[in-house]
């Protein structure tokens, strides 16, 4: 029976056998003091969720004698991934006794980037979170200073193994999204994609990677940016072309953007088009039609980046690990039209 089924506030021994590890070692995932082997750590998370353990924060700080803040930079705090990952970080920051400082870094030039680490770093935090989901995060990770532990959330495989990431395997994702449309009877998939600092994002990659090794031809990307309108754009564009019956999406409000344009076009989803798109946004399930999409847990990839922030604050060699997103069929995809004659 769990604590709060108990009547009483969980305490850490309920943790510890949750997770079927020891107490020290629920201590040392909290307190970052010493190593912890990822799957360790993970269930230790795992069940700090479950039961809703809340340690004194406070006084673990005092006993510790060390400094409680940890900051994280990020682009922006507003979309759905960024804001979901924040709030992974935070909630385990928290239950380990920390507080957190949020800076977002508007561009990637070097004038804002030093300004916002002059901001934060001014600080005495005991450690640092970067989201690298774009041009202004990948800048400020380059630039933190090598005596901090640091570690970064990413939506793809980082090929820096200088700094610990926890990262979305978007690129499998996408290519598994993709084969799904061709197994549909497509021809061939189009795809929206959004910005990228590097040649090809995983989500692009990985769609190139589904059409190649199917022998399929590789349409042209067709660049959008993050919103629903930059979406709703290329559709008014793509809803006078009889080729396109199916899309994939870089992220949920660009597939909803170009679900709206073609249907005001008179083109019907998903029996002339089917559109499917990236991260599983809330609104996603009640969008009509509802979206076939890629759903990513950005909360539990930031409750997991916390997990490797603490192994290096305890003077630990965290390695980077990776959190599986998973296609989730709804209705805006169907079979390929028949094409008449």
């Amino acid at each position: 029976m769990k604590a709060s089924e108990r009547g009483r506030p969980p305490v850490i021994a309920d943790v510890a056998r949750e997770a079927g590890v020891s107490v020290p070692t629920v201590s040392r995932v909290l307190n970052g003091t010493a190593p912890v082997s990822p799957e360790k750590r993970a269930r230790v998370l795992t069940a700090v969720r479950t039961l809703g353990y809340r340690p004194n924060g406070a006084a673990r700080a005092l006993v510790r004698g060390k400094h409680s803040m940890i900051a994280l930079f990020a682009g922006n705090t507003t979309r759905h991934g960024y804001a979901a990952t924040i709030q992974g970080v935070e909630e385990a920051a928290r239950q380990a006794g920390y507080t957190v400082v949020i800076s977002v870094v508007e561009s990637p030039d070097q004038v804002t980037v030093d300004s916002a680490l002059d901001l934060i770093l001014s600080h005495p935090v005991a450690g640092a979170v970067v989201l690298e989901y774009d041009p202004p995060g990948e800048s400020t990770l380059r630039a933190m200073p090598a005596s901090l532990p640091v570690v970064a959330a990413a939506a793809s495989y980082s090929v820096d193994r200088s700094i610990p990431h926890t990262y979305m395997d978007d690129r499998t994702a996408a290519e598994h999204a993709t084969r799904y449309l061709l197994d549909l009877g497509h021809e061939t998939v189009h795809h929206l994609a959004i910005p990228r600092s590097t040649p090809w994002t995983g989500r692009t990659a990985g769609w190139r990677d589904a059409l190649e090794k199917a022998g399929r031809a590789v349409p042209e990307v067709l660049e959008a940016d993050w919103t629903a309108r930059s979406g709703y754009r290329i559709g008014l564009e793509l809803a006078a072309r009889t080729d396109v019956t199916a899309v994939l999406c870089g992220n949920d409000e660009v597939a909803m953007g170009l679900m709206r344009a073609l249907t005001e076009r008179g083109r019907r989803i998903p029996e002339d088009v089917s559109v499917v798109g990236f991260d599983d946004h809330p609104l996603s399930e009640l969008w009509s039609p509802s979206l076939t999409t890629v759903r990513q847990d950005f909360v539990e990839l930031g409750w997991q980046t916390f997990g490797l922030l603490a192994t290096a604050m305890g003077g630990g060699r965290p390695q980077s690990l990776s959190v599986s997103p998973e296609l989730v069929v709804r209705s805006s995809s169907a079979r390929a039209p028949r094409r008449s004659g």
